[in-house]
């Protein structure tokens, strides 16, 4: 019976999330928006559908955020740490020092204990990994020089959540020891087991999924099993299950099969982190948010404003632009699923009341909902906001301008360089005419730069970058970037200064090449129908020569070794 009833519960609550988030699909909404609202509408303020003992829900919630975590620690790359420089380091620490210090006044203010105001310090001081990956993804933004150091700081962030998690344990257990060598203790022992599994992921787990990854099913399953394993091994000496969970990750994001697993394993992403919402839906009072509604406003406020503005000025001191230190710090206006784990932890060992858990998840829900939103239009946030943000950018050359060309006039203007813009650059050089590329991977722009081809880091969508670049000289302006509103948003700002340049974007989707096309495009690339037709002229040239058709390919194989040398990846909804 009570089988039944766990499976009721949860077939219920997704077919809710199902219809809520296909309801905020047709209405063009992000999907996380979905689950928030999911998880308030299956509560017991609501629709009730959790019931009253809500035990079911938190196995799941709690299975689930483990999972979610896990997957955070397989695209965890501790490499782009060293790719983003000290930025990611100092930003992520400092961000969490001076959110936690005000974060401490601000509870002890209100009139929380010392005790409650740490602990809620603590909590908005910490960002969710997992949403902010899923957004930058949703944006094919994961690449750009912003999202680099906002997941940099971000896994800085984890780590160090990481580290208190296992101080906080550490109280769970025997108080017969003095408190700084039962700390001791605790530090050494999960920094032992740490070191073990950092030595088992770099000389054992190659091996082992390599054998593993001869079969897409085992290998999958062998990573959930992993996962498993590794959580109840730090459970087992009495550190936290999620802990355990990340670790595991971590220590298969080291495995050359890191991607294989990872696209195995994320397709459930989404439906734990609708559980993850139903579970925070069920934590909620009502009687909670009015008595402390002060105090979730302010804290809100913290989030949403406080922290943005604290990464802007340490990345405005470290050097970089406004527009960069902007978008970053809009990364971390919401709280981290660490939060409401340390908060919980606390909960559970008497250190605050679980009044504290649900003032978390109230703001944890709207911080998370109003995050989406600020991440998913950054773009159309930031010219609204350009002129009043300079007092963040430091006078003189800043460290992420990128600029790898002289100021002059360009016939060409090339937006985007990976796959098709690269296969541009030899019909340009054979012209004779000035060009330049624009791009928002940084490595890609030092590499152009080496090589002596005029390159310059930037986004079609910064309305400062286009008004820099002068395109009133350019004869051709050329954008590979799928993205309808960066594509329009050029095309408007080249026709206004430029009537008679020639404006070549691209799109994969047949409504928005007629709608770029209306806007005024000269030409519209269609990759996919272009292949097609690429694929007839073959047949009509060949006609059933196999010969010619392997003597095609033998070049075709050419090619993409050529391309893969070059970093080229050709994923379905990324940059071309």
């Amino acid at each position: 019976m009570v089988a039944e009833n766990i499976f009721l519960q949860i077939s219920l609550v997704v077919i809710v999330g199902v219809v809520v988030t296909g309801i905020l699909r047709l209405m063009k909404q992000p999907m996380i928006i979905g689950y928030i609202l999911t998880g308030i509408l299956v509560s017991p303020y609501f629709l009730n559908l959790t019931g009253s003992d809500d035990g079911s829900i938190a196995i799941f919630a709690k299975i689930g955020v483990a999972m979610l975590l896990f997957m955070v620690g397989i695209n965890l790359d501790p490499k782009l740490i060293k790719k983003v420089g000290g930025v990611a380091f100092f930003t992520g620490i400092g961000q969490i020092i001076f959110t936690f210090v005000i974060g401490f006044f601000i509870g002890k203010a209100l009139g929380f204990s010392i005790i409650a105001s740490a602990y809620i310090a603590i909590a908005v001081s910490f960002s969710s990994t997992i949403i902010i990956m899923k957004l930058l993804s949703d944006k094919n933004e994961t690449e750009s020089l912003y999202g680099r150091i906002s997941i940099g700081f971000l896994i800085v962030q984890d780590f160090v959540a990481m580290i208190i998690l296992i101080i906080i344990s550490s109280f769970a257990k025997s108080n017969s020891e003095g408190i700084v060598f039962l700390l001791a203790k605790t530090l050494v022992g999960g920094a032992g087991l740490i070191l073990a599994l950092v030595i088992c992921g770099i000389f054992i787990l190659p091996s082992v999924t390599k054998f593993m990854a001869k079969s897409q099913e085992l290998l999958l399953l062998f990573s959930l099993g992993w996962a498993f394993a590794v959580a109840s091994l730090f459970y087992y000496f009495n550190f936290s299950i999620e802990i355990g969970a990340l670790l595991a990750g971590i220590t298969l994001s080291l495995s050359p099969y890191r991607y294989e697993i990872n696209s195995r394993v994320k397709p459930i992403r989404d439906f734990f982190i609708l559980i993850f919402f139903i579970y925070l839906g069920t934590q909620m009072s009502f009687g909670n948010i009015m008595e402390y509604k002060i105090a979730i406003i302010v804290f809100s406020l913290l989030i949403l404003v406080g922290n943005p503005l604290i990464v802007m000025v340490i990345m405005g001191g470290l050097g970089y632009t406004k527009r960069n230190s902007f978008l970053a710090g809009l990364t971390v206006a919401q709280i981290s699923e660490f939060s409401f784990i340390v908060v919980a932890l606390g909960v559970s060992l008497g250190h605050i009341s679980p009044e504290i858990l649900g003032i978390m998840t109230a703001i944890g829900l709207v911080t998370m909902g109003l995050c989406c939103y600020l991440v998913l239009y950054s773009s159309k946030i930031y010219p609204k906001l350009s002129r009043y943000l300079s007092i963040f950018e430091r006078k003189g050359i800043k460290v992420d301008e990128g600029k790898y060309h002289q100021d002059k006039d360009y016939d060409v203007i090339l937006f985007g360089y990976n796959r098709i813009g690269y296969s541009l650059l030899a019909p340009f050089k054979r012209t004779g005419k000035n060009f330049l590329v624009v791009d928002y991977n940084p490595e890609t722009i030092i590499s152009l730069a080496k090589q002596g081809i005029d390159s310059r880091y930037g986004d079609a969508s910064d309305l400062e970058l286009l008004d820099e670049l002068n395109l009133r000289k350019a004869k051709m302006v050329i954008s590979t970037i799928p993205e309808l509103e960066a594509n329009a948003l050029l095309i408007e700002r080249v026709k206004i200064v430029n009537k008679n340049a020639i404006i070549i974007v691209i799109s994969h989707q047949i409504d928005e090449a007629i709608k770029l096309y209306e806007e005024g495009a000269d030409y519209v690339i269609t990759p996919h129908f272009l292949g097609g037709e690429h694929t007839a002229a073959l047949i009509d040239k060949h006609g059933f020569k196999k010969k010619n058709f392997v003597e095609e390919g033998m070049k075709n194989i050419k090619e993409l070794y050529r391309r893969r040398e070059e970093g080229h990846e050709h994923p379905i909804h990324h940059s071309d």
